[in-house]
């Protein structure tokens, strides 16, 4: 603290000192509100990387009745990691450059698959003159990889059949026939129908979900019609379920699943039924070996019993 002594007498170099002053407090107090926001955030975090634990305890020890749904503790479990890697990010920008300590990530182990097609970038110097006047040769070079994506793009796929007609007689218009498609006159192609069907029932994304992402393209479909192309498709592949059916009647013992409103169920062409429904035994009617099911044991001769 300055003494009334040390003051000078001219009223400028006073009204700098003042200034100078005021600017250190101002400086003070903006590092002060930044580390008092930082704290908060961090304060926030913690509060819900506790309540996370909470149900990840709850789920792992509770009662039968209060453990979570796998998928659920699925997502929870991205929350939390999502959550830590945030905090890591913060405190690595918050961190001075030289004082920044380099952590192990958490990195799948492996290489990339090999059949991924490779984009190759080379990054060269931007000069190849060394600075005593002499040419640089490559000694070698660093090779990383990372995961890239292409974002699904649709395209428009146009057909074009040239009509031809013979100028020296009239015996017709030669074309060339249309080609065969999944779906009669039907707007999709047969690899847009199979990537709904492969979203639906492998992604399990909902047809109300795909008609959302495919109008961010700007294509208006409704699931309605969606759910058309699903149904077309499904007799379509009315056959292939037949040849797995009769391959699976010819085991020595099957095991069956009542589950109503089983995604599979729909997609195969069968309905969905209630717990209990006769549904199993119809599509295993004429199966060789014997049939278990969820609800109980029927043998080749009719008997049943509980499994």
């Amino acid at each position: 603290m300055l003494d009334a002594a040390d003051l000078p007498d001219d009223v400028a170099a006073l009204k700098a000192m003042l200034i100078a002053a005021q600017a250190r407090e101002a400086t003070k107090d903006i590092a002060i509100a930044s580390k008092d926001e930082h704290i908060a955030r961090k304060d926030e975090r913690i509060e819900r990387l506790e309540k996370l634990v909470a149900a990840f305890k709850q789920a792992a020890f509770g009662r039968k009745s209060e453990k979570t749904d796998p998928d659920q503790f699925d997502l929870a479990l991205e929350d939390l990691e999502t959550a830590m890697a945030v905090i890591h990010a913060e405190d690595e920008a918050d961190a001075p450059a030289g004082n920044r300590i380099a952590k192990p990530r958490a990195t799948n182990r492996g290489s990339l698959p090999k059949h991924l097609p490779r984009v190759e970038e080379v990054i060269e110097p931007e000069s190849l003159i060394c600075a005593c006047g002499g040419c640089l040769h490559c000694i070698g070079e660093d090779v990383t990889e990372r995961l890239d994506v292409i974002p699904a793009q649709f395209r428009v796929i146009v057909t074009r059949r040239p009509k031809y007609a013979c100028r020296a007689c009239t015996d017709g218009v030669v074309q060339a026939p249309a080609p065969a498609r999944l779906i009669h006159a039907g707007l999709p192609t047969e690899a847009t129908v199979a990537y709904v069907l492969v979203s639906k029932y492998a992604d399990h994304l909902p047809l109300y979900r795909q008609a959302q992402i495919i109008s961010r393209q700007g294509i208006d479909l409704d699931r309605s019609t969606l759910a058309d192309w699903v149904g077309r498709a499904a007799y379509e592949l009315r056959p292939v379920f037949d040849a797995l059916i009769g391959d699976l009647k010819r085991s020595s013992k099957l095991f069956m699943d009542e589950t109503r409103g089983h995604s599979a169920c729909l997609l195969l062409g069968t309905r969905p039924s209630q717990a209990g429904g006769d549904h199993p035994q119809q599509l295993s009617a004429d199966c060789r070996g014997r049939r278990q099911a969820d609800w109980g044991t029927v043998s080749d001769r009719g008997r049943t019993a509980r499994s």
